[in-house]
């Protein structure tokens, strides 16, 4: 079986692995106060230009996203995001045990717009019982999207206008910001500039785990190693995560891994287009969502591993295929010719 359904079907990258061996022996205090993760978090504020930024390694996204939002937000207040978006539809209520509402605003190929929130903060205050209702408290993206698409950088300047007029902080969930980079023109400094946290994930792009949090508000960073201990995002062998964001950060390798993935996800695209199948969005990084006859689906299925999407009528169906940094040439060359023999 090829595996296409996810991007964290394997291990870690051989650089990464090799980190973790070389340091196997090390002993350090843990928590993440050791050297490792001391000079990985130099690294990403170098790389962020963002020299008094709060950097803290976690162990996953839901724990990333629920320990941000619960710092962020008092008890009355919410978090809007894409009806798309992952603390909506893959968390199982994370965001929601913490006491605070997911807001959602409908979503186009993913994403929302500055207008969107400038026009739901307007009606929130417009209604007459607006100190009876959950009060906007902060806006959350992804980037990548759960759909592949990507913001532009003009976009986020927008987005980062409104919230700051609003007095919204911005959380850009970076789950596959590798990719996201790789695709778009944002970089990791325009991040640093008009969030007021983001994180750059690790697990969906050849680390064994790990996410690295930026925050550049200080009311935010002011006691954030409590909550993460407290939401069980805090490794005590948080040496671990030092040392493979060391490693992922030096010499460009995130980059370097996001740009592979994205560019065999692009070779599907281009079969799929010109197998003459329609794409559910026009994704430009690692998920390529093609429309299949349902009779593709179940002859692909027998050789490959790839999720089921959503139904798009009787006789079609949309899936998703997700390359990852260990995908090979040999994997996408393989599908790319039962693709092409394809009775569609």
């Amino acid at each position: 079986m090829i595996r296409f359904e996810c991007d964290y079907t394997t291990g870690a990258h051989p650089k990464i692995l090799e980190a973790l061996v070389n340091t196997n022996g090390e002993a350090c205090p843990g928590y993440g106060v050791d050297i490792h993760c001391e000079r990985a978090r130099a690294m990403l504020r170098e790389l962020c230009q963002a020299p008094e930024a709060g950097v803290h390694f976690l162990v996953g996204g839901t724990q990333a996203n629920t320990t941000v939002i619960s710092a962020a937000l008092r008890p009355h207040q919410g978090a809007l995001c894409a009806e798309t978006g992952h603390i909506n539809t893959h968390e199982s209520g994370a965001i929601e045990s913490t006491g605070h509402k997911v807001l959602t605003l409908p979503a186009e190929n993913g994403k929302i717009t500055a207008r969107q929130i400038g026009q739901y903060c307007q009606d929130h205050y417009d209604n007459e019982a607006w100190e009876h209702m959950v009060q906007p408290g902060m806006v959350y993206l992804s980037l990548p999207t759960e759909l592949g698409t990507v913001y532009t950088l003009a976009e986020l300047e927008e987005i980062s206008q409104t919230c700051r007029r609003w007095k919204l902080p911005l959380f850009v969930d970076g789950a596959r910001l590798a990719c996201g980079l790789a695709a778009s023109d944002v970089t990791l400094p325009d991040l640093a500039r008009l969030c007021d946290v983001f994180y750059l994930g690790g697990t969906k792009a050849g680390l064994l785990f790990g996410e690295a949090v930026v925050i550049t508000n200080p009311a935010l960073n002011h006691d954030f190693r409590y909550l993460i201990k407290q939401r069980g995002g805090m490794l005590a062998k948080g040496r671990l995560l030092g040392v493979q964001f060391e490693t992922f950060l030096k010499d460009g390798l995130f980059l370097e891994i996001g740009r592979q993935e994205v560019a065999q996800a692009m070779r599907l695209r281009e079969t799929f287009l010109a197998k003459g199948c329609p794409l559910l969005v026009d994704s430009a990084t690692n998920q390529q969502f093609p429309i299949l006859t349902n009779g593709a689906v179940s002859v692909l299925k027998h050789k490959y591993s790839f999720e089921v999407w959503e139904k798009v009528d009787q006789a079609h169906t949309a899936v998703r295929f997700c390359t990852s940094w260990s995908t090979t040439d040999a994997d996408v060359d393989a599908l790319i010719a039962d693709i092409q023999s394809l009775s569609m």
